[in-house]
C-alpha cells in the first residue's frame, strides 16, 4: 500500500549550492522517499550510502581535488546514512562552496551525530527536514476521518511505522516491532556514543514506558537502574536525539502551587512503546488506555506542528494539589490548553487555571473530535 508522505514533492526543497538534510528515526521511510524522488528527477545523480567504505574514505577527508572528482559530471549527490561518515559536514560544505551547481541530499537516522557535524559547517547552506513515522495528517489525505477513527485502537497499540501499516495480521506487526526495538532502536547510540551496557538503556526505556503521562524523577530512575543521576540525564538526552522519546516541561508563571521542576516523557511511536514493555493486548484488556491516548495525541500534534510550521512552546500544567492540564501550547501570544480523554464527553477545567489564566482556552480532545486537533 502506497502512503503519500508530507514531503513527497522533495524537489521543492532541493537547490543547487545547497544541502538538504533529512533527519528521522530508522525505518520511517527516508530512503524510500528519496528513491521515489530519484525515479522522477531529470537530474544526473550519484547515490551512495554512508555504510560504503569508499564513500567514507572520500567524504571523511575534506580534500577539494578528490571531492571535485567524486562529483564530476553530476547535478545531485545523495548520501544515505551520512551520520556514519566522520567530518561529513566539512566535506559537504567544501563541495557546495566549490561546486555551485551541485545539489546535495544527506539523510541521517541519528540527529545527535549528524547535526553535530553539519550544524556549524553548513550554516546558511542547508535546509533541514524531519520525517517521522506516518502521521494521521498524512493518512487523512487518502482516507476519510471515519475510517481513521475505526482504526484508532490499532494505531494506539501498534503505532504508525510504514511497515506496520502494510502488514495485515497483528502477529506480524508484533514481530516487526520487536525486531525494530531489538535490532535498530539503540543501534546508533551504541555505535556512535560507545555506550556498552545496552541492558541499562533498555531498563531505562522500560521505566519511561510505564510512566507515560506522569512526571519523571531522574533521581528515582537513577536509583532503580543503579546508575548515577548524570548518567540518566545523558541517556535521556541520547534517547531524544535518536528520536525515541521527547521531553515536555511543566508550565509555570512562578506561582507557588505550580510544578515545573519535573518533566514528562513521551514516545515518538505507540508501537515502539508497547514493544519495549511487550504489551500488545487489545484496548478492552488494558489498564493504560489513558496513557496510550495521551501519548498518541502528543506525538500526532508534534507531527502536525512540525509539518505545518505551527510555532509554539509546549508544556504540561499541574499543581501540587493534583490539578492538571495535559498539554499547554503557548503561541500567537496566547495560551491554549488541551485535555486528552479517549472516551469522555466533557472535562472540568481546574479552578486554579481559570483563576490565574482567565484569557486562555481549554479544549477536550477525545476519540470523536481528534481530527480537528491533528489533521
Amino acid at each position: 500500500m502506497y502512503i503519500q508522505r508530507i514531503y513527497d514533492n522533495l524537489e521543492e526543497y532541493i537547490a543547487p549550492g545547497k544541502v538538504l538534510i533529512l533527519f528521522g528515526p530508522r525505518q520511517v521511510g527516508k530512503t524510500t522517499l528519496i528513491q521515489n524522488y530519484l525515479k522522477k528527477t531529470k537530474l544526473k545523480y550519484r547515490f551512495e550510502t554512508g555504510e560504503n567504505i569508499r564513500t567514507q574514505n572520500v567524504l571523511s577527508v575534506p580534500d577539494q581535488k578528490v571531492l571535485s572528482e567524486y562529483v564530476q559530471g553530476f547535478d545531485l549527490l545523495v548520501i544515505d546514512e551520512a551520520q556514519l561518515i566522520s567530518n561529513v559536514g566539512r566535506s559537504l560544505k567544501l563541495l557546495v562552496d566549490t561546486n555551485p551547481n551541485l545539489a546535495i541530499i544527506a539523510t541521517g537516522s541519528s540527529s545527535f551525530e549528524l547535526a553535530g557535524q553539519v550544524g556549524e559547517p553548513l550554516t546558511g547552506r542547508k535546509k533541514t527536514l524531519t520525517l517521522f513515522p506516518i502521521s494521521i495528517l498524512e493518512l487523512s489525505k487518502t482516507s476519510n476521518l471515519s475510517i481513521l477513527t475505526e482504526s484508532l485502537p490499532e494505531y494506539l497499540i501498534y503505532g504508525l511505522y510504514p511497515e506496520v501499516l502494510n502488514l495485515k495480521d497483528n502477529s506480524s506487526k508484533q514481530v516487526f516491532l520487536k525486531e525494530l526495538v531489538d535490532s535498530y532502536l539503540l543501534k546508533d547510540i551504541l555505535a556512535l556514543e560507545k555506550v556498552k551496557n545496552s541492558k541499562t538503556l533498555f531498563d531505562l526505556l522500560r521505566l519511561l514506558a510505564f510512566q507515560v503521562g506522569s512526571e519523571v524523577s531522574l533521581s528515582e530512575l537513577a536509583q532503580k537502574i543503579s546508575v548515577d543521576y548524570k548518567t540518566v540525564a545523558r541517556y535521556l538526552d541520547l534517547f531524544e536525539k535518536a528520536y525515541i522519546i521527547f521531553e515536555i516541561r511543566g508550565f509555570s508563571k512562578n506561582l507557588r502551587s505550580e510544578i515545573n521542576s519535573k518533566s514528562k516523557y513521551y514516545f515518538f511511536d505507540n508501537g515502539i512503546r508497547n514493544a519495549i514493555i511487550s504489551s500488545f493486548n487489545e484496548l478492552d484488556l488494558r489498564q493504560d488506555v489513558g496513557a496510550l491516548w495521551e501519548n498518541f495525541m502528543f506525538v500526532e500534534r508534534w507531527k502536525k506542528r512540525s509539518y505545518t510550521n505551527i510555532v509554539a512552546n509546549v508544556y504540561f500544567w499541574r499543581t501540587w494539589s493534583q490539578q492538571e492540564i495535559d498539554l499547554i501550547e503557548e503561541r500567537e501570544g496566547k495560551l491554549f490548553g488541551y485535555e486528552f480523554k479517549f472516551n469522555k464527553e466533557s472535562v472540568k477545567v481546574p479552578k486554579a487555571w481559570l483563576e490565574n489564566y482567565p484569557d486562555s482556552s481549554v479544549q477536550l480532545v477525545n476519540s470523536k473530535n481528534f481530527g480537528d486537533f491533528i489533521v
